[in-house]
């Protein structure tokens, strides 16, 4: 064994339903093994600190910042990046003008994906006492609260996650 491969780990993960081995050092970032080693360069690296969202990705359907997690604690498990998402979320956002510069879009419809799995599993936010299983504006703001948008989209994130969450988008 090189000296180069004794310091790597060999593992799989499952990639957007695709199962996938990888070797790499263990303090490599699951963004940085999908953007650098998968090739998969829709998750965006903003901050690389956890505080933007733009590098949001969902492990098992839960997300996370993928910036902030080494890929090697993910193995066996099930990860969706932007490339994996279908449906009518990333199509809302397009019709609600959910997006500016686009930067963020992909780390936003991410957390879009598991925060409607979230409150539809009635798992609890900060407002939900108020409006227990109704998804109103607020409910979705603080939601997403993880997710920045430096052109201001908000109103059409909002808007666009509400089409969906309420079943009436076209």
């Amino acid at each position: 064994m090189t000296g180069e491969q004794a310091n790597t780990v060999e593992f799989e993960l499952r990639v957007n339903g695709e199962a996938v081995t990888l070797r790499l050092p263990p303090q490599v970032s699951l963004l940085d093994a999908l953007r650098e080693h998968l090739g998969l360069t829709g998750t965006k690296k903003g901050c690389d600190q956890g505080a933007c969202g733009a590098c949001t990705v969902l492990a098992d359907g839960e997300r996370i910042n993928s910036c902030l997690t080494l890929a090697v604690q993910y193995a066996g498990r099930e990860i969706t990046t932007i490339e994996g998402i279908t449906g009518e979320l990333p199509r809302a956002f397009v019709r609600h003008d959910g997006f500016q510069c686009g930067y963020c879009t992909s780390g936003q419809i991410c957390s879009a994906t598991g925060m409607l799995a979230e409150h539809a599993a009635g798992m609890p936010s900060a407002v939900t006492g108020q409006h227990p299983g109704e998804l109103i504006d607020a409910e979705i703001r603080e939601r997403m609260s993880g997710n920045l948008c430096r052109c201001g989209a908000y109103n059409g994130i909002v808007d666009a996650i509400r089409e969906v969450a309420s079943g009436t988008a076209s």
